[in-house]
């Protein structure tokens, strides 16, 4: 039975005292993957790679030249390339597509001697909150296996939760990496937007895809997020900023000043556990020195709506490219060009992705382009000005990862609009570019977990990772 490890820094300790070496981890990592199953976390398990790789990263540590993420197995989300793999995006219509090259960060994990262990099941191209929508089936929550696992990333937070792997990588677009570490009881980072190369991720809505750790320490995180970070020549999007030792650099932070929304407590769609759990911490954190303070967000209701007109018009454009003739899922039944380009979108792509792509076309259309589309980017301006006026005075955003705790698997069929307002708290960060982190905070009386989520100024994770570490030991 694989010891459950908090960091690496465990694990490193126990490698160095000759415990257990990177091989047996793999061992039990796969054994935990087999006994879990039914939870349908992965997509593929790379079972004589991983050991292999393990064997050699072993052989490393033994001569002291091993990289900095030596002893971490890791697992990565079904969008995420990684050369001579399966990459499907949890889709048909990428079921049988194998990457020809390897993203920047899986490169970089790879250089610091990461050891990939499979692949993870998401909502198919990311898009979903409860990671129901994907061609392999649902994830289950470990915690519960009648409740969904958040999503999109929920594959990677529930191999992580379970014990499947030491940590996972997410694709966050609108909380896709915060929401799941929330349902899971895990840490979920999404960096700032264009802190992390997007290159080899596939996209869902270009402007917004960012990937992000899931993890089980703050110090885990920061060193994932440093490794990963940096300038890369293949994502021009990618800000011109240094790098910091993020896990070298962690301390105390002084007192801080934090704004709440008070939406969060006064919004009857939020879940009274998730309002009790936010209360406590609020009076925590005064208690310990720090200026808490209410705040209304008057764009609150705009949220949303701006997010998902905005994502689903950059979806329908990026996912144009799977129309069965360049690569991917072709129908068999198709006769000629057009009945190849219907037929193999209508039955490759799952009903979610169609109904974001037919709204995202329609947002686009040349009668409704200015009503919808450049309405909501002229939303997204306001809602960037306001947070930066807000984080001007204050130094972080506390709020709720989601307004309920994970929910019952199925809930989401039958309004998928109440689904989306699951995202109420993280789009902000999303429609912002600003980094976010969901921390856990405990369980409700039914045992399922519950996350708080931190809000900061662009670039400042090193802030954000420091007040993290001290606020999950309040």
């Amino acid at each position: 039975m694989t010891k459950s490890y908090t960091s690496l820094n465990e694990i490193k300790g126990e490698i160095a005292e000759g415990k257990t070496t990177v091989e047996k981890l793999v061992r039990g990592y796969l054994g935990k993957i087999s006994a879990n199953a039914h939870l349908n976390a992965f997509n593929e398990v790379f079972e004589q790679e991983a050991l292999i790789s393990a064997q050699n990263v072993d052989s490393r540590i033994k001569k002291g030249t091993a990289g900095k993420l030596a002893g971490m197995v890791i697992a990565i989300k079904d969008n995420i390339c990684y050369k001579g793999h399966k990459t499907s995006a949890s889709s048909k219509i990428l079921k049988n597509f194998t990457s020809v090259y390897s993203s920047t960060i899986v490169e970089r994990l790879l250089a610091q001697d990461a050891v990939i262990i499979g692949r993870c099941n998401c909502d198919e191209f990311g898009m979903g909150a409860a990671n129901e929508n994907s061609f392999f089936g649902p994830v289950k929550n470990y915690a519960d296996q009648t409740r969904v696992s958040g999503g999109s990333s929920g594959g990677a937070a529930v191999a992580v939760q379970a014990g499947m792997c030491h940590a996972a990588l997410g694709t966050d677009t609108g909380g896709s990496v915060r929401q799941p570490a929330s349902f899971c009881g895990l840490i979920g980072l999404k960096p700032t937007y264009g802190r992390v190369s997007r290159h080899g991720i596939i996209a869902y809505a270009s402007s917004f895809d960012q990937v992000g750790p899931i993890t089980r320490s703050v110090e885990d995180a920061a060193l994932l997020l440093e490794v990963m970070a940096g300038p890369d020549e293949y994502d021009s999007t990618l800000a011109d900023v240094a790098v910091p030792s993020f896990s070298k650099n962690i301390k105390a932070p002084a007192p801080k000043k934090i704004a709440y929304l008070q939406e969060a407590l006064s919004s009857p769609g939020v879940d009274a556990d998730v309002k009790s759990n936010l209360i406590e911490y609020i009076e925590k954190l005064r208690a310990d020195g720090h200026t808490v303070k209410a705040i209304a967000f008057e764009y609150l209701d705009y949220l949303v709506p701006a997010y998902y007109i905005l994502a689903m018009a950059e979806a329908s454009s990026n996912l144009s490219r799977y129309d069965g003739v360049h690569y991917g899922y072709r129908s068999p039944s198709a006769t000629d060009l057009v009945s190849t380009y219907k037929r193999s979108r209508s039955e490759g792509f799952g009903k979610e992705v169609k109904r974001r792509i037919m709204l995202g076309t329609f947002v686009l259309s040349a009668g409704y382009y200015d009503a919808y589309f450049a309405k909501a980017q002229k939303v997204r301006r306001l809602i960037r000005e306001k947070t930066d006026a807000i984080l001007k005075e204050y130094d972080f955003i506390l709020f709720p990862t989601a307004p309920e705790p994970a929910f019952a698997i199925g809930q989401g069929e039958k309004d998928p609009v109440v689904t989306y307002l699951s995202d109420i708290f993280t789009v902000q960060a999303s429609l912002t570019g600003a980094p976010a982190i969901s921390l856990p905070t405990g369980n409700n009386s039914r045992g399922l977990p519950l996350g708080l989520q931190l809000l900061t100024r662009h670039f400042e994770e090193q802030e954000l990772l420091n007040f993290s570490k001290y606020f999950l030991e309040l």
